[in-house]
């Protein structure tokens, strides 16, 4: 119902009584701070009584307040501009302790990740990791840090890893115009979705390389080109994203290939400690 929702507040408006209609007003016109409104915020901004707002829910054919809210956050969630996410991020934080709000709110979603993450989807994913020819990662916008994390250190531990710049859409095909169905293309994109990562999975998937789709929810627009999907809890702080517990679940992606591929990984990070040993790539203890 989250994408109908505001569609339907402007039909159902001409029947609404006067103090629906102030409601119903102050979703379709700030729906992203409405989103982040308890019931009695809500009601005090319009004037209105909060089990009036807990009414207009109802109404509205959600159940409760809390599920209405939640179709608006979904609404919002790829619609937002960065300036509209700093307007409601001042609203709700004003006045908190900001680091701990920051880091509580992190905490919490590694934990939703954690305890909802599919680890059927998770443990087949490493295994196309691993028996692919050759990994493509892409990750465009604030998903390109995830996505060069991903490819720094899966190359460890995989033979054929490429790193696919997120460039313009032309050119981003072009680095994968050899892909084969012994391929695997892993795909991470968080709202607002990257529409050149979109387009660069659907031809992944003509390609008939396997799709690995790094995303926040099945709603994502790369669920329905993703043979495994892996799910992890992003949202709204500030004007930046929260790449907290997407981290977290690539972390984990590196370690489990780490693992499986542990003699491989081994000969690699010998050969890495002997170079930067010699190239003197870090400061030693004895070091002034």
């Amino acid at each position: 119902m989250a994408e109908n929702l505001l569609a339907e507040i402007e039909k159902r408006m001409p029947g609404f009584s006067k103090s629906q209609k102030l409601i119903a007003k102050f979703i379709t016109e700030h729906y992203e701070k409405a989103a982040y409104m308890t019931a009695a915020k809500l009601g005090a901004a319009v004037n209105v009584s909060e089990s009036t707002v807990v009414r207009f829910a109802d109404e509205m054919g959600f159940d409760g307040y809390p599920e209405m809210q939640k179709a608006l956050q979904s609404y919002g969630r790829n619609r937002m501009t960065t300036l509209q996410r700093l307007d409601v991020s001042s609203d709700r934080f004003a006045g908190a302790d900001l680091l701990k709000t920051v880091m509580t709110q992190d905490i919490e979603r590694i934990r939703y990740t954690m305890e909802n993450i599919s680890e059927e989807s998770f443990g087949r994913a490493v295994n196309k990791i691993i028996s692919a020819k050759c990994v493509y990662i892409l990750g465009a916008m604030s998903s390109d840090i995830l996505a060069r994390f991903l490819s720094n250190y899966l190359k460890l531990a995989c033979d054929n890893v490429v790193y696919v710049q997120p460039i313009n859409s032309s050119g981003i095909l072009q680095q994968f115009i050899r892909m084969t169905s012994d391929d695997v293309f892993i795909a991470i994109s968080f709202p607002r979705y990257s529409r050149n990562t979109l387009t660069a999975t659907a031809y992944a998937k003509e390609c008939g390389a396997g799709i690995i789709a790094v995303t926040d929810s099945e709603a994502s627009p790369l669920a329905e080109y993703a043979d495994e999907l892996l799910l992890a809890k992003s949202d709204i702080i500030s004007y930046a994203d929260s790449l907290a517990a997407p981290l977290s679940l690539i972390n984990a992606l590196v370690a489990e290939v780490g693992m499986r591929n542990s003699e491989k990984l081994e000969k690699t990070l010998t050969r890495l400690e002997d170079l930067w040993d010699k190239n003197e790539a870090y400061k030693k203890d004895d070091e002034n």
